[in-house]
């Protein structure tokens, strides 16, 4: 079984800063691909940033220049350091990850989302 765990969400101030952290445990044989996605209220839920096993890094063009994503591959750990926030920023985030249980299986996991909400 493998379990991705989000933390860092809270409310913030506009122009404030949050750092989310999502740890993944569980039969890890190793994590591909992981992300950050968003649903804000009444929206569908997207792709905020990426980054691969090598450390590429992509980005939705709205968090471009504020959110730095990163990983520490020794702790099973994806990062979103998100700074200059707006109110528009506003969503649940949600850890996303393709892991390897065996080295030729892989499955797509999910976190349980953790709230940002900024105010102005």
């Amino acid at each position: 079984q493998v379990q991705l765990v989000e933390s860092g969400g809270g409310l913030v101030q506009a122009g404030g800063s949050l750092r989310l952290s999502c740890a993944a445990s569980g039969s890890i044989f190793k994590i591909n691909g992981m992300g950050w996605y968003r649903q804000p209220p009444g929206r569908q839920r997207d792709l905020v940033a990426y980054i691969s096993s090598g450390g590429s890094t992509n980005y939705a063009d709205s968090v471009k220049g504020r959110f730095t994503i990163s990983r520490d591959n020794a702790k099973n750990t994806v990062y979103l350091q998100m700074n200059s926030l707006k109110p528009e920023d506003t969503a649940v985030y949600y850890c996303n990850a393709e892991i390897y249980y065996t080295d030729y299986r892989s499955g797509d996991y999910w976190g349980q989302g953790t709230q940002v909400t900024v105010s102005s």
